[in-house]
């Protein structure tokens, strides 16, 4: 099933193109300082984002956090830039060989600069939710919009708020969409 997800995303991703009115109203929902990390997002990415931020709108979900987040939620992916090689091989694994998916994602405590870009390519995929909730604080999301960020990869968090858990469930709801 993930499988299948991931190859509709990635036909969305190369089919998708986002049009100047979109952009507009992303730079409208957004700080400069948050704009300015959208702005860097690979298009692909870009596109995903707005998809779900759209389809978050269409919903009738307005709450500015769970908004901030969608269009945030993946700028953690900044610290690397995967091609589609990287990403399908991650797909696969995930999906063929969880555990050393998830063993080549732990972050060696020496770092990862030395490391081939196939591993980097694993450690993003399990840290980038972490590593965008940090930048998006330093951009001043809310807590609220850095707690979606953080979790929109994870099971419901036990010592979140409803508020909170609601629209993490809305968020990954979007995201596993689109």
């Amino acid at each position: 099933m993930r499988i299948l997800y991931r190859a509709r995303q990635f036909w969305h991703t190369v089919f998708l193109k986002t049009d100047p009115h979109s952009f507009r109203l992303v730079q409208e929902q957004l700080t400069p300082a948050q704009w300015a990390l959208f702005n860097q997002l690979q298009p692909d990415e870009q596109a995903h984002a707005i998809s779900i931020y759209r389809k978050l709108l269409h919903q009738g979900d307005h709450h500015p956090d769970l908004l901030a987040a969608a269009l945030l939620h993946d700028i953690g992916k900044l610290r690397y830039r995967m091609n589609s090689i990287e990403r399908a091989w991650i797909v696969l694994a995930q999906a063929i060989l969880p555990g050393k998916a998830k063993r080549w994602g732990s972050l060696p405590r020496d770092g990862w600069e030395g490391l081939p870009g196939w591993r980097k390519a694993f450690i993003l995929a399990e840290h980038h939710a972490e590593w965008g909730a940090q930048l998006a604080r330093q951009a001043g999301v809310s807590p609220l919009a850095e707690a979606l960020i953080r979790g929109h990869q994870h099971p419901q968090q036990p010592e979140a708020g409803d508020l909170e858990n609601n629209l993490l469930s809305k968020l990954r709801a979007a995201d596993n969409d689109s």
